[in-house]
């Protein structure tokens, strides 16, 4: 029988850096940007502007930063304050449901990154790194940046803010409410929150524009 081939050692997962941010040149005042919560059928989208110092984060928060996809939600809970406490400016802003509902998903994502950009404080960015495919007008340098999450550190740390924060927007909302499951699924559309959209009906913080809740107003709320 022939022998088998050596397994070959795992690649080790790279971590976000700052290649991107150090790719506009030094000196320049650099900001991620990312969003959370496009796909769900309630709640806002919430995204989030942050500058990191030029070094970055500590290498102890760094080594645990990604996309927050990628991390455990007590993780994320855990490193949130010290990216807030190392950040040279930080903001967090919003596109309502009914905005999203007047708007579409995409314009509504674009407008919330563009109210965080601008509500940064201090000295306004010279540039900006945008996850995904598409860039709000922000008056300023903007690079598209797919899987910008995984790759720039300030994108990841953009994505951990706006998810913590929309996470206890959606935590906020369960108590109001209770038969949705919003403090579990996020609002996303999920059994649970399928089964209690039949029977509790539509809030008003649902999206009327998405299709199971659509359905669900054809039917009588």
């Amino acid at each position: 029988m022939p022998a088998k081939a050596p397994r070959k050692a795992a690649t080790p997962r790279t971590r976000p850096d700052l290649s991107l941010e150090s790719g506009f040149g030094p000196g320049r005042r650099v900001c991620g940007i990312d969003e959370v919560g496009r796909g769900p059928l309630c709640g806002p989208v919430v995204a989030a502007a942050v500058v990191l110092p030029p070094g970055g984060l500590p290498p102890e928060i760094a080594a645990q930063i990604d996309d927050s996809k990628a991390v455990t939600r007590r993780l994320r809970e855990e490193i949130e304050p010290a990216i807030r406490a190392h950040a040279l400016a930080f903001a967090i802003a919003e596109a309502s449901a009914a905005e999203i509902d007047d708007l579409n998903i995409h314009r509504a994502t674009l407008l919330a990154m563009k109210r965080a950009f601008h509500a940064l404080p201090g000295t306004p960015p010279d540039a900006a790194l945008v996850d995904g495919r598409f860039t709000p007008d922000l008056g300023c340098e903007a690079v598209a940046v797919v899987k910008g999450d995984s790759r720039s550190q300030s994108i990841a740390a953009a994505s951990i803010l706006a998810k913590v924060a929309r996470d206890s927007e959606m935590l906020r909302l369960s108590v109001q409410y209770p038969h949705y499951g919003w403090d579990r699924n996020a609002g996303y559309p999920t059994p649970e929150h399928l089964e209690a959209l039949i029977h509790h009906g539509v809030t008003p913080h649902h999206r009327v524009s998405f299709a199971p809740v659509k359905r669900r107003m054809a039917q009588g709320g």
